[in-house]
Order: C-alpha cells, then structure tokens, then sequence
C-alpha cells in the first residue's frame, strides 16, 4: 500500500477548507504547522495551484464523471488533475497517492478508490486537453463589475495574469542596481526587484541583515509617491502588515504606522527589527485615534475588497462576495475625511487601494472631491510609470494585465490628494 503523503494530505484539507468552509488559507495557517519546511511549501503550492486551475480541472474531469462527486472525492480529483496536467509528475506516482489518500479519506471516500483509479487513467492520458482550456472566470459578482468599469477584453487578460500567478518582488533600502545583480534580479522600471521563479527567500543574501523586504511593485508605488525624506513627519494609516512603513523609514522620515490589529502589528515589528528600521508603532482604531500633531504626509491603504491580489491570491474568489463590499466603501469614505483633518498645511493624502474595484477608487476618490471644496489630485511624478496608468484625474490605476510580458503586477488605485491651501 502506497504511504500516505503528507504534503498532498494537508493540500487537501486545504483546498476543501477554501471551498467547503469559506475560509482563506490564511485562516488555515494551522493545518500547515506540523509539517516538515519543504512538505509545508510543497502543500501551499498544490493548494494555490489548484484554486487558480479549479475551473481546468472540472473540464478535463467532467467527460469521465457521470454525476458530481462529494465534496471530498471531488478535492481529490481536482488535486490529482493539476498535478497530472500541470505539474507534469509520473502517472503513476499521481494516480497510486490519490487512490491511497482515497482509502485513508474513511467513509467519505474509500468506497470510491476504484473510481479515483478509473477517471485519473483517463485524464493521464489526454492530458494535451489542458493547454487548450480557458483561464478561469472570476466569479460573476465581480466579473460583471469589471466587464462595466473596464469592458471584456481587460477583463479577459485580468484573468489570464490571474492564472499566471504572481512573480516575487523586493524593495531594497538602497542600491537597487547593485543588489538586482548580486540577486540575479530583474530591476525594473519603477525601482523594484523582480527575482527569478524559485528563489528560497531566507537564504538570499541580504535577508538576514534586512537588506531588503518582499512587497508587490504596484504596492511599492504608493509609498515612493509619499515622498518621504529625512525630517517628514508621516503617517503610514492602516499599516501592517507593513511593507510601506518600511519604504517610508528607510526614506528617513519620522513614521508612525497605525493599525487596528495587534497580530497584525506584530509582524510589523518583526520587520522593522529586522531591516534595522525604525517607527512609532500604535495599535488603535483610526476612527477613535487623534493624533498629538499634524502629519507632513499621510498614507492611508485603506480596508478593501483585495480584488486587486487574486494572482497571488487565488482563494479570495471562493470566499469572498458582494455581500461586505458597501460596509468598506462607508468605512474608506470616513477613513479619507478623517485623515485629512490631520495634515498639517500644504501636506499630502496619499490614498490607495489594492483593489480593481472603481467604487473603492476613481469613485471613492470623486466622491471625497465632492466632500471636500479645493481637494485635488497631484499628478504623480515617479520614474517607470507608463502613460496609460494614469487616469484622465491624474490618480494610478494598475491592473495585473500590465506589464504582462514581464509577470504582470497587483491591481491597484493610488491618488496623491491636496487640501486646499
């Protein structure tokens, strides 16, 4: 009898958790922690490759299944898929894991191993099927805003990037170019680095000494537009996990990163240590908080729907709907009135969303311009911004079909807001 894998196991576990129980695989950071370090990457991966293909594998399981499985057979046959059609592993080694995960799986799934050996045989062999298949759809709450907000063909190459997954990207505290060729990293336009797939962060150098830190060029962008230097008084509003205080650290300026959630902050903390970088770190509601004085700048990356990370994200669709979204436009409307009562004369509101949502942006922004008599956008001067990223206002808008030759980017709107004089 074939041993039972335990990176499969909890790929498993995983995977019906996102899509039986609602909850982000964040949430099931626990099924992962007893797991050796290379087991546990291993299961994260199959898990993550899975939610991003889950659509391809119905349709290469669909012709060999006369009714829907149960939900943990289907897991089960979904996981096996991808590893046949996408990772490329031995037939066999793929087909006798599932059909032994099949008899360890109890009632639920060992009366179906004979099942599992069948329709798996058969995907193995046609597996030239799979290249043809469509990207998966987003889910239809969100596809139709999108297809209104950017039309079908945007749509389209969203979720091509989606599929795609995301690249790893650093922000260095100083000498991109030099720390792009000891990492072998591509520098790209905008300042950040682009490593190459497979990269063991940990062991890189400059990890250890905090040389540099992991963060999304898109998200980079909102704090360089900051334009933090030695002296600022700036405050980082709804901060951790904290990739955008350290940018604005590492600038020099005085930071105070606010954030509701202590966990949160902690991680925070951790990194602040150990990049040698310092700020005033405040665990408090932004909406009961008041700060002592005012602030020369301000970045607030507001509470969103996170649409704009689904490449990196694939588990967001399955667990997300259009249920929550108004609560977090409201609370982003008062977050933005409230922060620009705390800038001091001639300061900046640097607000963004990691969103692809217009009402968490271009709308959420027009409507603070309402609000607000003699609010506007400043036109972002940053090097390695295309034309087409910036909106007829003069805000960012980045999706993650831009700069799809080079691994694309998270969807993102970023306004750089002055109060009147």
């Amino acid at each position: 009898m074939t041993s039972i894998d335990p990176a499969r196991s909890a790929a498993l576990a995983l995977i019906a958790g996102v899509t039986e129980g609602q909850q982000t695989l964040a949430e099931q950071a626990g099924v992962l922690a007893a797991l050796a370090p290379p087991d546990r990457a291993r299961a994260n991966r199959l898990a993550l490759e899975v939610l991003r293909n889950l659509s391809r594998a119905d349709a290469m399981l669909k012709p060999h299944l006369r009714k829907a499985p149960p939900p943990d057979l289907r897991a089960l046959l979904r996981l096996a898929t991808v590893e046949l059609c996408l990772d490329g592993t031995a037939p066999h080694g793929v087909v006798n894991a599932a059909v032994a995960l099949a008899h360890a799986g109890g009632k639920r799934t060992e009366g179906f191993s004979g099942l599992v050996n069948a329709v798996l045989r058969k995907v193995a062999g046609e597996t030239e099927r799979w290249g043809r298949l469509d990207p998966p759809a987003l889910p239809g709450w969100l596809r139709g805003r999108l297809m209104s907000a950017w039309g079908k063909a945007a749509v389209m190459r969203m979720e091509a990037a989606h599929l795609m997954g995301a690249p790893i990207d650093l922000t260095v505290k100083s000498d991109a170019e030099a720390w792009a060729a000891r990492l072998g990293a591509e520098l790209l336009p905008t300042g950040s680095l682009r490593l190459a797939p497979g990269a063991q962060l940990t062991e890189l150098p400059g990890y250890a000494e905090g040389a540099w830190w992991v963060q999304d060029a898109a998200a980079a962008l909102a704090a360089r537009l900051v334009g933090a230097r030695p002296g600022m008084r700036v405050l980082d509003l709804c901060a951790a996990p904290g990739g955008k205080t350290l940018q604005l650290a590492a600038a020099g300026a005085e930071v105070t990163a606010l954030d509701i959630s202590e966990p949160r902050l902690a991680r925070l903390r951790e990194n602040l240590a150990r990049c040698d970088l310092k700020a005033e770190v405040i665990a408090a509601d932004a909406l009961d908080w008041a700060p002592a004085a005012p602030f020369d700048a301000i970045l607030l990356d507001a509470p969103c729907s996170a649409t704009g990370t689904i490449r990196r994200h694939p588990d967001l669709p399955f667990v997300k709907d259009a249920a929550g979204i108004k609560t977090l436009f409201a609370l982003q409307s008062a977050l933005i009135d409230r922060a620009l009562g705390w800038l001091a004369p001639g300061g900046r509101l640097v607000y963004c969303t990691c969103s692809l949502l217009p009402e968490e942006g271009e709308r959420q922004v027009a409507a603070a311009l309402e609000r607000h008599p003699g609010l506007t956008i400043a036109a972002p001067e940053l090097p390695g911004i295309a034309p087409e990223w910036i909106t007829p206002e003069g805000a960012l808008r980045l999706r993650p079909d831009f700069w799809a030759e080079r691994g694309g980017m998270d969807g993102f709107f970023i306004a750089d807001l002055r109060p009147a004089a």
